[in-house]
């Protein structure tokens, strides 16, 4: 399964968002409002729950300086990574994007599709506010 969040307009230059998005703890910034637990594991792991949802671990898996950053499941059921795509407009302007891929069997990927989507969308629109 693979799901793309619209790509969004910062006003800041594609190393300031990847330095951002490089900073684990500045996901907390980023989560929507019904986030029920927010907690970093390490300088690169964090775990994160909306309410009703199981407990999600995210592990900093790749970075590609300045253009792209990978989350991946860290443990649990479910295997599936999150990438932040960044391209330079301009020196004073980037696009970012949000890509959810996963392995999941159809029922599953039918049930979580629109949460999933809403989530990422969320997190895609919620960068350019807190940076």
């Amino acid at each position: 399964m693979n799901l793309e969040s619209p790509k969004i307009n910062v006003g800041k230059s594609s190393q300031e968002v990847f330095d951002f998005l490089s900073d684990i703890k500045n996901f907390e910034s980023l989560m929507p409002e019904n986030i029920s637990k927010f907690e970093v594991l390490s300088e690169d792991t964090f775990l994160f729950a909306l309410k009703g949802m199981p407990e999600i671990v995210l592990k900093k898996k790749e970075v590609i300086p300045p253009n792209k950053i990978i989350l991946g499941a860290a443990g649990g059921k479910l295997d599936f990574s999150l990438i932040g795509n960044i391209q330079e407009v301009n020196e004073s302007s980037s696009e970012v994007q949000l890509e959810f891929n996963g392995d999941f069997n159809p029922m599953m990927a039918m049930m979580i599709k629109g949460p999933i989507s809403k989530f990422i969308e969320t997190l895609a629109t919620s960068i350019p506010k807190s940076i």
